[in-house]
Parts: structure tokens; sequence; C-alpha cells
């Protein structure tokens, strides 16, 4: 696990997932999200609501070796001054048990006060032909600056 003084603006992890059906359903009973386009199934393949990858995502981000373990909690996303204030983007459809490539990258970090720091974190999902399904800007966590013993 990396220390908060040890995250460089460029630091790139990476991590591959999958959705089965059975966990996006899961998803969409937890979150309660009615949308006739989601639930329209087409020979055991359904399209991936955009919320369920980015939560996926973010799960995988904290299983990472260089992240787990801190105590870090996801503090929101302000948007991208360079990208016209935008923070995520789906460029493709992804469907349930396609490969999902991540790319994780640390963008910006910030101090904050003498117990806790800011990371600021881009996403980057790509399918397995390399085809960007996603990009999500400016991710923040607050993390604090020593670990847990």
């Amino acid at each position: 696990m990396k220390k908060f003084s040890e995250f460089r603006v460029g630091d790139s992890f990476f991590s591959t997932c999958s959705i089965s059906e059975k966990e996006l359903e899961e998803y969409l009973n937890f979150s309660r999200v009615r949308n006739a386009f989601l639930e329209n199934k087409n020979k055991g393949e359904q399209i991936i609501s955009g919320r369920a990858i980015l939560s996926r995502m973010e799960g995988e981000f904290t299983r990472l070796s260089q992240i787990y373990g801190n105590h870090i909690i996801f503090l929101g996303t302000d948007g991208d001054p360079n990208w016209e204030n935008r923070n995520t983007r789906f460029l493709k459809p992804l469907l349930t048990d396609q490969v999902l490539k991540l790319k994780f990258i640390i963008s910006e970090v910030e101090e904050i006060d003498e117990e806790y720091g800011k990371i600021f974190v881009d996403y980057e999902g790509t399918n397995n032909e390399g085809d960007a399904v996603v990009i999500s800007k400016r991710n923040i966590y607050r993390i604090k600056k020593e670990p847990p013993k």
C-alpha cells in the first residue's frame, strides 16, 4: 500500500473486471433503477448501466494493492476544467460478462491538513479490442496521510 506522500501525478494502476447478469441485476435492484432499455435482454447479453460501470470501477480502485488498507473516502467529482467541466463520458456500450480493462491515473495530489490529503484519479476503461468504453476525470478521494498500523 502506498502512503499519501508516495502518490505522484501520473502514477498509473491497472486492473480488469467484468459484470455478470446476476451482479447487474443486484445493482439494479439495490439502486432501484427502472429503465426499459436496461431491461431489454438479448441472447443473454445485457447493456450495463453507466453508474453500475462506475461503481465497479471505484470498487476495483479501492481493491488495488497500492490503495487497499488506506483510510480513503470518495468525496465526489468536480469535472475537469480542461474538458469543459465534464466528468464522465460513456463512449461505447458494455455488455454483461465483457471484460473491461481499467487504468487509474493520479491526476492531482493536494494537501488538506496535517492528517489528510486528497488524490484526484482519472479512470479509463477499454474493451478487449482496445476501444474506450468510459472515461471519468477528477474522481476525488480524501486519504489519511498515515495509514493504520
